[in-house]
């Protein structure tokens, strides 16, 4: 007998239209009766993948970076990192080609208004083709003395650096850092320094029209990867473990030459299983899928550096039936009306908070 699997929800999508079709879609008529595989030859190869990532980078420094600053009145933005703990935004910014940063790599970006915006690294090499070096360590082997000299040409009135207490991935320069570079500056400059809280977060949640556009491929070849896990290609009722789905995707994933951000989650929601049975934070190491079983996951991929998140359930048919119990259909209806509900407060220049008292004032 063919037990089969039915998907009901994304909870991650952003578009409460789109995700309105699928789930209808998905619900009613759409029942797994083969795998759908993500395909190798819609994949850049890593040499390819590079000339992506780096022709976006150029973009995103012409673009992205005076707006962040302008919109701050920030004349300066120093980055700085250590080889091996690299500040997540500066990692960002590297080429390609660089997998960490060189040494103490600090990057400077310096607001001359209509001439641009400067970018300089000092740092004992060029950072590819974005950053020139300004730092001869044979004339000047302090380094920090020659970022403090850099700063004190160039006169900025607001010298942002990453530390910040409310956003970790902000707070990426370290207390050694930090200090070293404070004590090389004269009491003036020093002054100066503010939190480039805002420029960080801006960098990290601006995307170009570029990246827009391939990142809904992106999204298609993560949704493939789920689906294809969510099928009888990978899932036998009564055989198969959350842990054996979850070790499926990780093998999937690096099968297609891509990586995790974190380990895929598979959880079972029924009366009798304890709470959070198979995901990330339980103690149980797996549970049998079974008939009647309502399976959450979580999911992950990352590929030309940007990543996705989806979740999704999946109700695994008990023998004789065609489609998902009705209390799950109607309770996806409701959970849509609330998406929409949410969604449909998504005004800007609204904090979170208005946006969900709003939504739930409806």
């Amino acid at each position: 007998m063919t037990i089969r699997l039915i998907t009901l929800i994304e909870p991650d999508s952003n578009n409460s239209l789109y995700m309105k079709k699928i789930s209808i879609l998905l619900v009613l008529s759409f029942l797994f009766t083969g795998a759908i595989s993500a395909q190798s030859t819609d994949i850049l190869d890593l040499r390819k993948r590079a000339e992506v990532i780096d022709s976006w980078l150029d973009i995103r420094f012409e673009q992205i970076v005076p707006d962040i600053m302008r919109r701050n009145n920030i004349d300066m933005w120093v980055l700085v990192a250590r080889e091996y703990n690299e500040d997540p935004v500066l990692l960002t910014m590297l080429p390609a080609t660089w997998q960490s940063s060189r040494r103490r790599t600090i990057l400077v970006f310096f607001d001359k208004g209509d001439e641009g915006v400067e970018r300089i690294a000092v740092a004992r090499y060029d950072i590819g083709r974005f950053f020139k070096s300004e730092w001869n360590p044979d004339e000047v082997p302090d380094q920090w003395e020659r970022l403090a000299q850099i700063i004190t040409e160039r006169n900025p009135q607001k010298i942002a650096v990453n530390v910040s207490s409310d956003f970790g991935l902000a707070d990426g320069i370290s207390h050694t850092d930090y200090m070293e570079m404070k004590e090389r500056l004269d009491d003036t400059m020093e002054s100066r320094l503010v939190s480039g809280e805002n420029l960080a977060i801006g960098w990290l949640e601006t995307r170009t029209a570029e990246e827009i556009s391939v990142y809904r491929l992106i999204n298609r070849i993560a949704h493939e990867i789920v689906e294809e896990g969510l099928s009888e290609k990978v899932i036998t009722p009564g055989v198969t473990t959350t842990a054996d789905v979850q070790w499926w995707y990780r093998e999937r994933i690096r099968e297609l030459k891509l990586t995790a951000w974190f380990h895929p989650s598979v959880s079972i929601q029924r009366s009798e299983a304890p709470e959070h049975a198979g995901d990330f934070s339980s103690s149980s190491a797996s549970d049998v899928i079974q008939p009647g079983d309502l399976l959450h996951m979580d999911f992950g991929i990352t590929y030309l550096r940007l990543s996705t998140d989806t979740q999704r359930m999946a109700y695994v048919l008990k023998p004789g039936e065609l489609e998902a119990p009705k209390d799950l259909r109607d309770a996806l209806k409701i959970g849509n009306r609330l998406q929409d509900s949410l969604t449909d407060e998504f005004v800007t220049g609204r904090t979170g908070n208005e946006i969900l008292l709003s939504a739930l004032q409806k």
